[in-house]
């Protein structure tokens, strides 16, 4: 078969401007706020009716998933990661995990917990969304809900992701929102905010956990409440 020298040169434009178009849609820009916020400290240690528990922790998040690069795999998710109990004046335990992460990307992002309790054994069962109303003058925030068990632990789980200034309640919605992002040339960072309990009913479960969402929003300093909620 005879190649035409002009179909050469207009598949090496294309490829070329293909490379082009790539290289100059690639987020540079990171949206890290890491020098900006310490959870060690920014989280609060008691609040509202809230008291720490120490020498009880939560699940901690496992491998990343979805690590398509393999020079990534032993690059860190998470920067920050802080895992905390309290209990209220009822005795209600309540168990806090949030992972903060610099960069959200295809390579590196924050999982979905029923990953991390899948990972560890967990059975997930359940899963839903909520908006749950924390404060009369924000927009409700927007949760996702499910059961964990093993063996006898049974554990229901609230959870929210910030990517970037956004909340992502599901894969496909954290995908758009990182291409919105992107296409900024921007890269955003993201946060994992879970709460769970143990020894309770899903429904009192879920009240309890409600509760303390609340009362711990309202307890994060205010410069600090946007890193948890997003805009």
């Amino acid at each position: 078969m005879k190649i035409n020298p002009l179909q050469i040169v207009l598949v090496s434009i294309a490829l070329l401007g293909s490379a082009t178009l790539a290289e100059v849609l690639t987020p540079r820009q990171l949206m890290a706020r890491t020098a900006s916020i310490d959870l060690e400290t920014a989280i609060p240690r008691q609040f509202g009716g809230w008291t720490l528990l120490p020498n009880i922790q939560p699940i901690t998040p496992s491998e990343p998933e979805g690590i398509v690069d393999p020079d990534a795999k032993n690059a860190p998710v998470y920067s920050q990661e802080v895992g905390r109990s309290y209990v209220d004046r009822s005795g209600n335990l309540v168990m806090l995990m949030v992972a903060y992460g610099p960069v959200q990307n295809y390579r590196l992002k924050a999982h979905r917990p029923e990953v991390c309790y899948t990972a560890a054994g967990f059975r997930i069962s359940g899963k839903h969304g909520e908006e749950l109303a924390y404060n009369k003058d924000q927009q409700p925030l927007k949760l996702t809900r499910l059961v964990a068990e093993r063996e006898a632990r049974f554990e229901p789980v609230s959870y929210w992701m910030r990517v970037g200034n956004d909340i992502a309640t599901g894969v496909v919605d954290r995908q758009v929102i990182r291409l919105k992002y992107g296409l900024r040339g921007i890269i955003p960072d993201g946060a994992l905010i879970r709460v769970s309990t143990v020894g309770l009913s899903e429904k009192t479960s879920f009240k309890v956990q409600d509760q303390f969402i609340r009362d711990f929003l309202g307890a994060v300093a205010s410069q600090d409440r946007k890193f948890f909620t997003g805009t």
